[in-house]
């Protein structure tokens, strides 16, 4: 599956024990099921002004990830 950033999730063994650092990172914040689901709505819709109540929802956390992150 691409995502926004255009890099891919792989299946095949070596990929999966190297996570993908923009998954690390939203992976930090508690967000990372967020972001998959922005990711799959997009993905079902092919546009992502559909999938507004996942990306607020998804924004809304990551804002929250990062003030926690900045205390």
């Amino acid at each position: 599956m691409a995502s926004h950033m255009g890099h891919k999730r792989s299946s095949s063994p070596k990929d999966l024990e190297e996570e993908d650092p923009v998954d690390a990172m939203i992976n930090k914040t508690g967000c990372l099921k967020l972001h998959y689901a922005v990711q799959e709505c997009i993905g079902e819709k092919r546009d992502w002004r559909l999938c507004q109540n996942e990306v607020t929802e998804f924004r809304k956390c990551m804002e929250g990830g990062m003030k926690k992150s900045q205390k």
